[in-house]
């Protein structure tokens, strides 16, 4: 008996261990809503559904978007871009009721992207607890827009969250098209 003890005891703990990773992603319904088209910058993501296409644009291409959105259901730009996607230059393309703009791993929501006068590096982390920043202008003011914040699953950065995100966005997508 005494020999079994020990072994037992460090079955339980390895039971344990493994149990905990559990509690840091959450299991979610795919989207099923309408096929989507995304431009994105930078590489495309790893994403559960089949109904969802990416389709890889530049930034010159981003800056005649008003022109593409009648192919494109929203754009999305990519962690490795976000410095140049914050360049003065596009703010008029992101405050243009066109498309709604998901900025990855963003941790400065989407005041980069909207105010000309600021860099990206210029803006202080505003908000570490989100992992996708979206940005939609719904009318011919510039006032008038809808953002939203996307954060991982008890904060933890695991494919299985990541790829939860995405699919509530998706969600909001097919939900504020024009």
């Amino acid at each position: 008996m005494k020999k079994i003890f020990p072994f037992i005891l460090f079955i339980l703990v390895i039971l344990a261990g493994c149990t905990t990773n559990a509690a840091d992603t959450v299991d979610t319904p795919l989207y099923a809503g309408k096929p989507l088209v995304i431009g994105i910058i930078g590489d495309s993501p790893a994403v559960r559904e089949n109904n969802v296409e990416f389709k890889n644009i530049t930034f010159k291409q981003l800056e005649e978007v008003n022109n593409q959105s009648s192919e494109l259901d929203a754009i999305m730009i990519m962690k490795e871009h976000l410095s140049e996607a914050a360049e003065s230059k596009y703010a008029k393309v992101y405050k243009n009721p066109s498309i709604p703009y998901f900025f990855i791993e963003s941790t400065k929501s989407y005041v980069p992207f909207i105010i000309e006068e600021l860099s990206y590096e210029e803006v202080p982390e505003l908000d570490n607890l989100n992992y996708v920043t979206g940005y939609f202008n719904t009318g011919a003011d510039e006032n008038q827009f809808q953002s939203w914040g996307y954060g991982l699953y008890n904060d933890k950065v695991n494919e299985s969250n990541i790829k939860n995100v995405y699919t509530q966005i998706f969600t909001t997508i097919a939900s504020s098209k024009i």
